[in-house]
């Protein structure tokens, strides 16, 4: 049988049925569709009743672009190193201990294009951590010690074509020239996706994009 979005909400669910605190992480390359399943998944969660599941983008964790600039890694922004992958571990790990207190992550600005400060409250509440991004599968790095703090990491699969189609209209949305947006996709975003690629056999769960409702137009 294919897999379906229930399906995938049973698995989550199962995930914290003990009622400890879990994190479960969605992978894949630039515009699988990351942020889209992670952010239908906690809604769907949240519309059991009270709100027990939260939604922390790896994103968050970009280095700001006046770093960048100092680092001389602006012009591949996206990259491993242009993130705080151990910045990024530490949190994981501080959201695994289940503290009695809220956790704040930092958010992304796409419009800017920069990392925000406490930007996303996680309450003692939350029984479900969902986070997303390119590299939870990475093992080179700090970014090895991210696989240790999901309880599960799924990963998103989609159709190559479809994918660079997805992620020339987000550039071009959030301010690129056609140009300028096709030669980012097939040049830093495609090195990148090939690296994510590598990582896929790592994951517990390939989640192929059927298994998104039709409604919800992907991203991530």
């Amino acid at each position: 049988m294919p897999l379906t979005f229930d399906d995938l909400l049973t698995r989550a669910r199962a995930l914290a049925g003990d009622g400890r605190r879990a994190v479960l992480g969605v992978a894949g390359s630039p515009g699988a569709g990351k942020t889209t399943l992670a952010g239908h998944l906690v809604r769907a969660l949240n519309g059991d009743g009270p709100p027990w599941a939260a939604h922390v983008p790896m994103d968050g964790f970009h280095l700001a672009d006046a770093e960048l600039d100092r680092l001389g890694r602006r012009d591949r922004k996206g990259a491993p190193d242009t993130f705080d992958a151990a910045g990024y571990a530490a949190l994981l790990r501080r959201l695994r201990e289940d503290g009695d207190e809220v956790v704040y992550a930092p958010g992304f600005e796409r419009v800017l294009e920069q990392p925000l400060a406490g930007a996303i409250p996680v309450p003692p509440a939350a029984r479900l951590v969902v986070t997303e991004g390119n590299y939870l599968l990475l093992a080179e790095s700090s970014w090895a010690r991210v696989r240790s703090c999901l309880d599960e990491v799924w990963f998103c699969e989609i159709a190559e074509e479809e994918r660079i189609r997805r992620l020339v209209a987000r550039h071009e949305e959030f301010g690129k020239a056609h140009e300028a947006a096709v030669a980012w996709v097939l040049g830093t975003d495609q090195r990148n996706a090939d690296l994510v690629a590598a990582t896929r056999e790592r994951a517990d769960l390939v989640v192929p994009t059927a298994a998104l409702p039709a409604v919800v137009l992907p991203g991530g």
